[in-house]
């Protein structure tokens, strides 16, 4: 089952209690994070993602693009947030962040920068509920999408696979309704859309467009 996870970097921000509301339907509201260090961009907080996470029924998907998650991550999972992601590159100690979240009662999940390999984490996979691999650079919404990244993802879905983990396989960057689907052939099946959601006149609806589109790929693909 394709997730679609609209990315409220491209909302607008004085209105995100209704935003919220106009993508209902959607899996999860992917909520970024970002400090002004561990990426040039700068965004919000824990007072907005708790604020947020009482005006929508929407699940957050709170992804840190931020130093130092080892001490502020469990704070996103006390302000609300259902899934909390850290990155690799960022992490002190990886498996006790992984293994604090999820005690807090939320999903852990590690994301990967684009030149960041899966391999050397192959171990950590159990600790986890969910793998993002970037494919922009993070930092700025609006990007490209990176289709190099494209061979990672099935790396990573086959690693999945071969341990025979319930694990969710995120992609986070350019997808749109022109890159859904190669995602989704290459084994992923969560899906952050920022601009393709927000710039789009019906925004519910394009959310439905793109779960529809991601779940053809995937059936045909057979991939897991």
């Amino acid at each position: 089952m394709a997730q679609i996870n609209p990315s409220i970097l491209s909302a607008d921000f004085a209105r995100l209690a209704d935003e919220a509301a106009a993508v209902e339907g959607a899996d999860w509201l992917h909520v970024d994070v970002m400090d002004g260090h561990f990426v040039p961009n700068l965004t919000l907080g824990v007072p907005i993602v708790e604020s947020l996470s009482k005006a929508t029924g929407t699940p957050l998907d709170c992804h840190l693009m931020i130093e130092d998650p080892d001490r502020w991550a469990p704070q996103y999972v006390e302000a609300g947030a259902g899934s909390v992601t850290f990155h690799a590159e960022a992490a002190a100690a990886p498996v006790r962040l992984a293994r604090e979240i999820r005690a807090k009662g939320a999903r852990a999940s590690m994301a990967l920068k684009p030149a960041t390999p899966i391999e050397p984490y192959e171990d950590l996979l159990p600790e986890l509920d969910m793998l993002l691999v970037m494919t922009v650079e993070p930092g700025f919404g609006g990007q490209a999408f990176l289709d190099i990244m494209l061979p990672k993802i099935r790396r990573t879905r086959q690693l999945i696979d071969q341990h025979g983990l319930q694990l969710w396989l995120q992609v986070d960057g350019g997808v749109s309704a022109s890159t859904i689907e190669r995602c989704a052939e290459a084994g992923a099946d969560v899906f952050v859309a920022g601009s393709a959601v927000y710039g789009a006149e019906d925004p519910a609806a394009a959310v439905r467009a793109l779960r529809r589109q991601a779940e053809e790929a995937t059936a045909h693909g057979c991939v897991h």
